[in-house]
This record gives structure tokens, sequence and C-alpha cells, in this order.
């Protein structure tokens, strides 16, 4: 993600806190809680219709009530930032990795250590995937490396390294056996989790692929680059039933997309996808036609880092300068895409 200066906020509080309400457009306002990270957030990921979780450069990890306003959990263990996060959809637990070169898992029975520790990497671990049933654990590193771990034992079950294979993300295919991988080596990689081999390579891209998704029916996965000037910046959809076929791509960000992913498609009768990006916009496409169907430019945020759906018509936006945004979308007259709340 490169060097970014990021701007400190308000120390946290463990209670629900409206500190302030803006109106960006007559009759919007935007409800801000109090903050769940006290420096940049590098990812956010939903635990359950209700939680999020997150990771920052204050080397926390924190669960927030998104719909409340409310924290409910800081967890640290890290000692230096944290890079990303992921869960198994409403699961008690959640896994953070960082820039000690270690992953670590927390639950929310638990108090504020760390109940496992999953050390192997020799640099940053920047990817991060549980398989569906929470049992396996992936982890990537800037040393080239994958792990496979034993989510209950903490063994570290199967290791491979590629030469250049700068690992940026990783994202478990659904009820399959197989990892999506995206490298500063502009490559995606499938690999198959039983004896952690790659199975595929898709074509490469042009600039360094940052962030990988994969559609909820296991046919589709989106990966997006990184760029400036609006070279580079788009996101790709990729067929995985057709070996790695390039279907589209979509292009309007004018810096890094950091993020992408499928979102939930109840609001229109079109499948959408949604990107983050450097440039501070936020947009929904048509997946298909890959049509922008809205933006949102969160000014002053700074690089946004990351994205996860809240529910069926919520965002959730992690930010370099300004926190979490609470995103809202709807249909009427159009989809349209606006700030609701942030932490």
């Amino acid at each position: 993600m490169g060097t970014l200066q990021s701007k400190a906020r308000r120390s946290t509080s463990i209670y629900r806190a409206v500190s302030a309400v803006e109106e960006r457009a007559p009759g919007q306002k935007v409800v801000r809680y109090s903050s769940a990270h006290s420096d940049a957030v590098t990812s956010v990921a939903t635990l359950n219709s209700d939680l999020c979780v997150s990771g920052g450069l204050d080397k926390t990890v924190v669960v927030y009530n998104w719909k409340s306003g409310c924290m409910q959990r800081t967890f640290q263990g890290h000692t230096r930032d944290v890079t990303k996060v992921a869960c198994s959809y409403n699961s008690r637990a959640l896994f953070s990795a960082s820039r000690d070169k270690t992953a670590l898992m927390w639950t929310l029975d638990s108090d504020a250590t760390p109940v496992q520790q999953f050390s192997g990497h020799d640099l940053v671990v920047n990817g991060l995937a549980v398989s569906q049933d929470g049992s396996l654990l992936c982890t990537g590193s800037r040393d080239n490396s994958l792990c496979l771990w034993d989510v209950e034992t903490g063994e570290c079950l199967r290791k491979t390294s590629i030469s250049r294979n700068l690992v940026t993300h990783l994202c478990w295919i659904p009820e399959d056996r197989c990892i999506v991988q995206t490298s500063e080596d502009k490559m995606i990689r499938i690999w198959d989790s039983r004896e952690l081999q790659v199975a595929h390579i898709f074509p490469p891209k042009n600039y360094i692929q940052m962030h990988c998704d994969v559609s909820q029916d296991g046919h589709y996965c989106l990966t997006s680059s990184n760029g400036f000037g609006g070279q580079g910046c788009e996101a790709t959809l990729w067929d995985l039933r057709q070996t790695g076929r390039m279907v589209c791509e979509y292009r309007g960000h004018q810096q890094s997309t950091a993020c992408c992913l499928f979102l939930p498609s109840t609001l229109t009768a079109s499948p959408l996808i949604g990107t983050s990006s450097h440039d501070c916009c936020v947009k929904i496409w048509n997946r298909d036609t890959a049509a922008c169907l809205a933006t949102l430019s969160l000014d002053g945020s700074g690089p946004l880092s990351s994205l996860a759906a809240g529910d069926a018509s919520s965002l959730l936006c992690a930010s370099f300068n300004t926190g979490i945004h609470l995103l809202r979308v709807t249909s009427s007259g159009g989809l349209q895409l606006r700030e609701v709340a942030g932490f």
C-alpha cells in the first residue's frame, strides 16, 4: 500500500457517543460516533449483521456495532501495524495480520489477548483468508510465501514459496478447497489448499494486483490494480469456470483501486460490484455491463483502504484519515450512494 502519512484522531471510547452531526446536503445528515481507531484504518470486514471488525496503524483490532454506533471490543497484541482482518461470517472468531510478521486469532468470548498465534513468515503478512468452516487459515507475505494453518492447534500444515510472489491479498473460494491470491508481481494465482500448490495462473495484468474477491456462487473473481492518473486503477472480472477468462474491466478511478467486492444484489435486477480507491471515491458498478452506476467522493478521507458489505443496502469503507464510513445504497430514482455515519 506504500508509505502514507496518517492523521491521528481522538482516542476511542467503549461506549456509544455521538460526537457530531454533519449535514452534507439538505436533509442528509452524517452522524459521527466515537472513533474506532486512533490512526489510519487499513482493513474492515463484516462479522455478522450488526458487527464489523477492523484493524489499523494503531496496532489494534476493534469490534464495532456499526448499526448502533457502539464499540464492543478492542484487542491488542500486535507490535506493529495491523494490515488485514478476516473472519467467517457469523463466527465468534476473528483473525488479524500484521507488519510484525504474525497473524493472531481472537474470539468474542475471550479476554483481550489472542487465543492463537501463527508465526512462520519473515516479512509483513498481507494476505489472510479463513476457510468457510473456520478450520483452516491461509496467510501470505512479502517474503514470497504462503502458509496453511490448523486454526485449532496453530500448527503450520504446509508452507510454500514462489520467487517474486509478494502477496497482497488472499480470498477463499466459497464451498471449495481453492484460494485466490493477488501479488505485486501482477499475477493472480489459484492455489489448491490440499497440497498448497498452484492450480492455475491468470493472464498477467499490467499493474500490481492489490485485492481480490470471489462471488458467493464461486463462479467469478474480482481483482483490482494499483496505478495513478487513471493509468491502471481498474478492477477486473474473471470467470472461474473458464480457467480464469477475463470478462470485463471497470475503469474510472484515478488512483490505485485498493479494494473490490461483490455486493448483495437485492436492490437491482442486475448484479453489482463495489470498489474503493486511493482517489477518495467509492464506486458501484453493474457487474455485467461495467457501467458505473454511482460514485461517492469522501473528501478529505485520504486513501480508502478497504470495503465490506454490512447488509443488502449498507457498505463499510475504511480510510486513512477519517476512520470508517457507513454508506447507504438506495435505488429510488436510480442507484444512489451516500454517507450516513462515521466512526
